[in-house]
C-alpha cells in the first residue's frame, strides 16, 4: 500500500497555464483523505514552486532544486546539499565558454545576470513543454511569470558567489541550440568532482552536487517516517526525475516523458495537459500498487 507519493512539477502535475487542474487536485486530498503523503519533487526554488500549490490549496512537504534544498509542510528546511564555491566558478567558467546562459540559485534566492536572456530562453522553455502554443505566446507567457519569481538581477554572479553568506545549491544553463550546445558543455562540467548534471527540457542542463538528486531526497524524507521504498510512489517526466523513478517502488512516467525516462518507470501515465497526475493516482488507489 503507498504511504507516500512524490510528483514533479513542470511537464507533469502543471498544466498548460502552469498551475495545478482541478482533477490534478482532487486527486491529491483524495490520496491524503486515505491517510497517503502528497508532497512534490521538483527542479524549481521554493519560492518558484510554491504559487501554483498555494492557488490549488496543496500545503506539502517540497523537495526543490532537484533535491539541494527540502522543505516540511510548514516551510522549515529540513535537507541541504550544496556546491562548494570553488567548483561553482569553475562550472560558470565552462558555461560561458560554450556561451550558455545560467542561472544561481542560492540559500538567498536566484539571481541572474541578464533579464533579457531569461525571458527568451524560459519561453523556448514553455514552447516546448506545450508545443501546441505559438513562440510570440510562450514569450508573452515568460514575461508574464518573472512577475511571479523571486529573481535578482546582478552585475557580477562571481562577485556575488564570493560572498561569505552566499550557498550555492543549483546552477541551470539555458540553450536555444539545445543538446548541440548543452552535450559538450555538460561533459566539460562532467569532469569535475562531486556533481551531478541532468535536464527538466531540450533546452536546459541543471548542475547540482551529487547529493542532491531527487531520488536521494524522497528516500531521506521517507526514511525520517519509516516508509519503505515500496511504500512510496513518484511521478515524473524528464531525466531529473530519474533517480526517484528508479528508487521507488511504484513509479510513473508521464505519457509527455522523454522514452528513454520511461523505461524507468514501472508504470505510464496520461500527459500532464490530460492530468496525468490524477489519473496515476487513482489508478494506485484503485488498484492497490
Amino acid at each position: 500500500m503507498i504511504k507516500l507519493i512524490a510528483s514533479d512539477m513542470d511537464g507533469t502535475l502543471l498544466d498548460s497555464k502552469m498551475g495545478i487542474s482541478k482533477n490534478n487536485a482532487s486527486a491529491i486530498r483524495e490520496a491524503e483523505r486515505r491517510g497517503i503523503e502528497f508532497m512534490v519533487a521538483t527542479g524549481r526554488a521554493y519560492t518558484e514552486a510554491k504559487p501554483a500549490l498555494d492557488e490549488a490549496g496543496i500545503e506539502c512537504a517540497m523537495i526543490t532544486l532537484n533535491g539541494a534544498k527540502v522543505f516540511d509542510k510548514a516551510g522549515n528546511s529540513l535537507f541541504t546539499a550544496g556546491i562548494d564555491k570553488i567548483t561553482t566558478l569553475e562550472i560558470l567558467d565552462i558555461l560561458d565558454a560554450h556561451d550558455v546562459y545560467f542561472e544561481v540559485s542560492t540559500n538567498k534566492g536566484i539571481y541572474s545576470e541578464r533579464q533579457e536572456k531569461r525571458i527568451e530562453n524560459f519561453a523556448s522553455h514553455i514552447a516546448t513543454m506545450m508545443p501546441h502554443l505559438t513562440y510570440k505566446v510562450a514569450i508573452a507567457m515568460a514575461a508574464a511569470h518573472l512577475s511571479l519569481l523571486d529573481i535578482t538581477y546582478i552585475k557580477d554572479m562571481r562577485t556575488l558567489i564570493q560572498e561569505s553568506d552566499i550557498e550555492v545549491l543549483k546552477i541551470i544553463g539555458f540553450s536555444m541550440d539545445g543538446p548541440k550546445v548543452l552535450g559538450p558543455a555538460s561533459t566539460d562540467i562532467r569532469q569535475l568532482n562531486d556533481l551531478v548534471v541532468t535536464s527538466s527540457a531540450q533546452n536546459n542542463i541543471e548542475v547540482n552536487h551529487k547529493n542532491a538528486q531527487k531520488g536521494i531526497a524522497v528516500a531521506h524524507v521517507a526514511k525520517d517516517r519509516g516508509i519503505s521504498e515500496k511504500e512510496v510512489m513518484t511521478i515524473g517526466d524528464n531525466f531529473n526525475d530519474v533517480s526517484m523513478l528508479q528508487w521507488a517502488g511504484v513509479s510513473f512516467a508521464m505519457g509527455n516523458a522523454e522514452l528513454e525516462v520511461k523505461d524507468h518507470a514501472k508504470y505510464v501515465t496520461s500527459t500532464n495537459l490530460e492530468n496525468g497526475v490524477g489519473e496515476a493516482i487513482m489508478r494506485a488507489i484503485r488498484e492497490n500498487l
